[in-house]
């Protein structure tokens, strides 16, 4: 299975039928995961395709396969690609890459000035992130808009966030600036840990420590650190 045998596109007010399944995907995921997402129900995830703002893919033969959607926050100077699934049939296929790819269209179609943003503790999507022009970022850099924040109380490590005061957490914060492209760093990183899973959870086992003592965890600060004891 691969890329050509999905559509992917931008969803369609009619794709509204999908909504209830792919909100119960959502929650089965990242209960699977063992970390939460901001709760979203059938109606808002049908309302962002009837304003044009998601993007939903199917197989071939006409099975739902994927879904992504954008939020906008700091009145339209930051926007996030929210919630991405792929379905479990279907994963593994690069899917979850052309959706990202479709979606960050989008989003530098509507919002061209906007910085987009998100939040991973996921290498894969770290990686596919990279490659798009993200750059890792400290958390002061995302948008201060108090609703988004609160969709991280469902998480598991929403007390790690609350005691750190919102500088840090267990998630890498991602950036892309329209404005800048020095995304070149993260990229080789990114690759680099593709590359060699265990150094993967090294990183995030340092993450973890400097977290807990309070000295910050983001990406930046681990990048040189990486490279010297990776020489």
């Amino acid at each position: 299975m691969n890329n050509n045998d999905f559509i992917v596109q931008v969803a369609l007010p009619e794709h509204r039928v999908f909504a209830e399944e792919i909100v119960e995907e959502m929650a089965e995921s990242a209960k699977a995961r063992g970390t939460g997402i901001a709760k979203r129900s059938p109606e808002y995830v049908a309302g962002k395709m009837q304003e044009g703002k998601a993007v939903i893919a199917f197989h071939k033969d006409g099975t739902w396969a994927g879904f992504c959607y954008i939020e906008t926050w700091s009145h339209g100077q930051f926007v996030a690609n929210s919630g991405l699934i792929v379905s479990p049939k279907f994963r593994k296929a690069g899917l979850a890459k052309a959706i990202k790819e479709e979606i960050f269209a989008l989003s530098r179609k509507l919002y061209p000035k906007a910085k987009i943003f998100g939040l991973t503790t996921g290498l894969a999507v770290m990686k596919i992130n990279s490659d798009l022009g993200y750059e890792p970022v400290t958390y002061s850099e995302l948008t201060q808009d108090e609703e988004f924040w609160k969709g991280c109380q469902s998480c598991v490590n929403f007390e790690i966030l609350k005691m750190k005061e919102r500088k840090n957490c267990m998630c890498t914060a991602m950036l892309y600036d329209p404005k800048e492209k020095k995304h070149e760093a993260a990229k080789e990183f990114a690759e680099e840990l593709q590359k060699k899973p265990k150094l993967y959870e090294r990183f995030m086992r340092i993450k973890q420590r400097l977290i807990e003592k309070n000295k910050g965890g983001d990406l930046k600060s681990l990048l040189l650190f990486l490279a010297l004891i990776n020489k």
